[in-house]
């Protein structure tokens, strides 16, 4: 009888610590659900065109997207994934590769299957959804790189418009990669400015800079002697223009840090990341930024 009491009282020991540690984890879901929203900003094209005709087949960088997209959710973020046409987002293939991963195969694959499992990228929101919703619910914006941001990004008034609000509402802009290019579409005129690059017309590029919501910020981008290594060794072709060029001729002061080294760079509410090897810090800050804002 001693014994049969005993199992009982275990069992009622047992349940209440299962429905404790139960309540316990839906109210830190709740609590993080309570963050906010973020939009990561991805690309529709799946090439971009080189100079003499040539194309490269490229996406998303899957560690400048996976690495930071996963710490957001954990921090208590929800990613919205929004593109120009509202299509599925694909990744660069020379981005899978264990070495961005601290050669890790598995920590790869790991991040493979979890970019899979994203239905936001299957079925993004258009730019135009995104305005029409407004943007005032979103926590920050965030571009991850891949050089597919060169396809379609840098001129979109679309993102333009996107990006001009979120600066004038000082929400944390987080850009790695080749990410940061895509701060030339809030450019006053941005087709202008990318054909002028792509031209050599100083006088056009100085017309249609003229101001530049991040005229004066620090910055950081895949820098030019990387990207010139990149077009022997992967690209077979040169790009229209360097992105590191652009964003200085705009009126931005980039800071070109090591080639292939870390380097992140925040100035007020902008937040870039250099290449690949950013991917941590740059998660990192950005994440200390958004919830700093939750805080005030």
């Amino acid at each position: 009888m001693a014994a049969s009491w005993l199992v009982k009282v275990r069992r009622l020991i047992a349940t209440a610590l299962m429905v404790g540690v139960a309540s316990a984890t839906a109210v830190s879901v709740l609590a993080a659900e309570n963050k906010g929203k973020v939009l990561v900003v991805v690309s529709s094209v799946s090439e971009i065109p080189l100079q003499d005709g040539k194309t490269y087949p490229t996406g998303y960088f899957l560690n400048e997207l996976a690495v930071p997209v996963k710490a957001l959710i954990a921090a208590g973020y929800e990613p919205v994934f929004a593109n120009p046409k509202g299509n599925a987002a694909n990744w660069d293939v020379h981005s899978l590769d264990a070495k961005f991963f601290a050669g890790d195969k598995q920590a790869l694959e790991k991040m493979k299957s979890f970019a899979q499992s994203l239905p936001g990228l299957k079925k993004p929101l258009s730019f135009a959804q995104v305005i029409k919703q407004g943007s005032a619910g979103y926590a920050g914006i965030f571009v991850p790189g891949g050089h597919a941001p060169l396809g379609d990004l840098t001129t979109n008034v679309e993102l333009g418009k996107l990006l001009r609000e979120f600066h004038n509402a000082n929400k944390p802009t987080a850009l790695i990669c080749h990410g940061p290019v895509a701060l030339l579409s809030s450019l006053p005129d941005a087709q202008t400015f990318t054909t002028g690059m792509t031209t050599g017309d100083a006088a056009a590029l100085e017309r249609a800079s003229k101001n530049w919501i991040y005229a004066g910020y620090r910055l950081t981008v895949f820098g030019t002697a990387e990207e010139r290594m990149a077009e022997q060794s992967q690209l077979n072709g040169k790009v229209l223009f360097y992105p590191a060029e652009a964003l200085a001729e705009a009126g931005a002061i980039v800071e070109s840090g090591k080639a292939w080294q870390n380097h992140v760079v925040k100035d007020r509410e902008l937040i870039t990341g250099r290449q690949p090897f950013s991917d941590e810090e740059f998660t990192s800050v950005f994440i200390k930024a958004l919830d700093e804002q939750q805080a005030r």
